[in-house]
């Protein structure tokens, strides 16, 4: 069950920013980011406790509430690195986030990731992040922190999920005309295909937080295949115990 903020015990000093409208202590220190604002709401409902809406600004929705005992918030990001470091930025900066994970989807470019599999990622590689004006001429090298995928990959090999670790592509287009970037990415090992990891791990690094990228393969580039609409959800619920294992272990 969600309660909707300003509970008539509750008191909350003002805080908010551009983009979020929570208040002070309305935020947890522990963040799962899913792009959409409705995975969020599902999540929520789904696996936290007394969870509450904090935030609704331009309709991307973040509900706290209890995992386990934990405090934890689940916040839309949007689609692409630009939305994202908007919200990773001010989560971070203004609300105190200090574990951040993103849980999403990604396209399989491996022959053996296969649908409905999980992905750790270890590294994104990417052409272009919105920190590409701070590294100027320097290709850095963003990477999860590493308490938190060695406690994801326990999760997921306790879960018996077929999980694979290793470095994936953080695209930042959605209808990539690149075909020989794509075979390049496969022929370099590169797990699975999204749009947010490389700028979450970036803002990680200059802020000194945690981060990690929990993706299911919901599509396949090699193969065409495609998991159906339906059955995403029901899918999807590996990844988010995993995440949530992950930051509390």
């Amino acid at each position: 069950m969600l309660w909707r903020r300003g509970n008539p015990w509750t008191i909350w000093r003002s805080k908010m920013t551009v983009h979020i409208g929570a208040k002070d202590g309305e935020i947890a220190q522990t963040v799962l980011m899913p792009g959409d604002p409705y995975r969020a709401k599902w999540a929520a409902e789904t696996f936290l406790q007394d969870a509450r809406l904090v935030n609704e600004t331009r309709g991307m929705l973040g509900f706290t509430g209890t995992w386990n005992g934990n405090p934890v918030t689940i916040q839309g990001s949007g689609m692409g690195m630009p939305s994202l470091s908007i919200y990773a930025n001010e989560l971070i900066r203004d609300y105190g986030a200090k574990t951040l994970i993103r849980i999403g989807s990604c396209g399989g470019m491996q022959p053996y990731v296969g649908i409905r599999d999980v992905v750790l990622a270890m590294t994104a590689s990417t052409l272009s992040t919105p920190s590409r004006g701070i590294f100027k001429e320097l290709n850095f090298a963003p990477c999860a922190d590493w308490g938190l995928l060695s406690a994801a990959a326990e999760a997921a090999e306790a879960k018996g999920v077929t999980t694979h670790i290793g470095g994936i592509y953080s695209s930042d287009v959605f209808y990539d005309e690149r075909p020989d970037l794509n075979e390049q990415m496969t022929r370099h090992g590169i797990l699975g295909v999204e749009m947010e990891a490389a700028e979450l791990y970036n803002l990680a690094a200059r802020h000194s937080v945690r981060a990690l990228a929990v993706l299911t393969v919901s599509d396949h580039l090699l193969t065409g295949e495609a998991l159906p609409s339906e059955e995403r959800e029901r899918s999807f619920g590996d990844m988010v115990e995993i995440a949530l294992h992950s930051a509390f272990a």
